[in-house]
């Protein structure tokens, strides 16, 4: 990857995602881009904003309405050699796409026996947050961990975001890019030297000593505002970055909770057969003897997403990941 001029620069996690796909682009001219609205409008949150204008219709495409489309063609394209990047615009929107994605995409590769690679990154902005209605504020990460084939990553800064898009495009393996879109106007610094951890690679973000609050996207700032919370308490919690859903970075999350043997995972998405059913298990599995009180989660309710005026009362907030850091304690 090119190194840039200059070593941090402040920006927002739009700012970092394009910056990403610009420098895609300008190093590799068999990175394509191509979603609805993403050229001349520059996406529907301008993550794309100016990049058919510097790089051409060829190569940052206005596709049609049709999600199933737009991932066909990308298989196409992988298949001939190209490096594509497709836009979701929504996270709902992505479910006409969901058998081009779960049936070629994530299977060509052992259909093959390993002779074919689809270097596919699938961006979806997902999440909640904004005040929008259904099918713009989901979150639809356990479909794609439960498939085996595809590669799944959420980033939950700028920095992240530019890092991991860029390494998501460089992988010779397909890629669901989820991009927390509640934080896309979030600021922080962004180091555009230093390649950071590995893709799949979780961090922790907080450390602590009593309790490991695991996240990913956007969840990862609510839990650090939790673990203030809890320091005005006298408690000591650790936040955790998962970064990656699949593979899950399963060694650092052992690794946490071995040592604050008490664990909160943290999501926007409903808990029933939610990724942090798979954390809480395997943590059990790992961490049983470990443990002082049982892994609890946090998360959306089972129910269909509701309007904007009751999202702040279906998504986790501060008091929902408070009460159940106190019941961890109870235990």
């Amino acid at each position: 990857m090119r190194e840039s001029r200059q070593v941090f620069e402040k920006m927002t996690m739009v700012g970092a995602l394009n910056g990403a796909l610009r420098d895609a682009l300008d190093e590799d001219p068999k990175v394509v881009v191509q979603g609805e609205d993403i050229g001349r409008l520059g996406g529907v949150f301008r993550v794309t904003d100016g990049l058919q204008h510097r790089f051409g219709k060829d190569r940052v495409v206005d596709s049609p309405l049709a999600e199933s489309g737009i991932v066909g063609t990308a298989i196409g394209l992988a298949l001939r050699g190209f490096r594509p990047v497709v836009e979701i615009q929504f996270d709902g929107f992505v479910f006409p796409a969901f058998n081009q994605i779960v049936t070629q995409l994530a299977k060509m590769h052992a259909r093959s026996l390993g002779k074919v690679r689809l270097p596919v990154v699938v961006r979806i902005p997902y999440g909640g947050g904004i005040g929008a209605i259904e099918h713009h504020s989901e979150s639809p990460e356990a479909y794609f961990m439960h498939t085996a084939g595809l590669r799944v990553a959420s980033p939950a800064t700028a920095d992240d975001a530019y890092w991991m898009l860029r390494q998501a495009i460089a992988s010779d393996d397909p890629v669901i890019f989820l991009e927390p879109k509640r934080r896309y106007w979030d600021k922080c610094e962004v180091n555009l030297t230093t390649e950071p951890a590995p893709l799949h690679k979780a961090r922790v973000v907080r450390p602590g000593r009593d309790l490991t609050l695991a996240a990913y996207g956007p969840s990862v700032k609510l839990c650090l505002a939790a673990a203030e919370a809890g320091a005005a308490e006298g408690r000591s919690l650790e936040v955790l970055d998962l970064r990656s859903l699949s593979p899950l970075d399963t060694d650092t999350v052992e690794w946490s909770v071995r040592r604050t043997r008490r664990m909160v995972v943290v999501h926007e998405a409903p808990v029933f057969v939610g990724a942090g059913a798979e954390i809480a298990a395997r943590v059990q599995e790992r961490c049983f003897y470990h443990l002082e009180a049982p892994v609890l989660r946090v998360g959306g309710f089972h129910a269909p997403y509701p309007p904007s005026r009751l999202e702040e009362e279906y998504l986790p907030g501060l008091d929902r990941v408070m009460h159940a850091v106190d019941q961890a304690f109870a235990s």
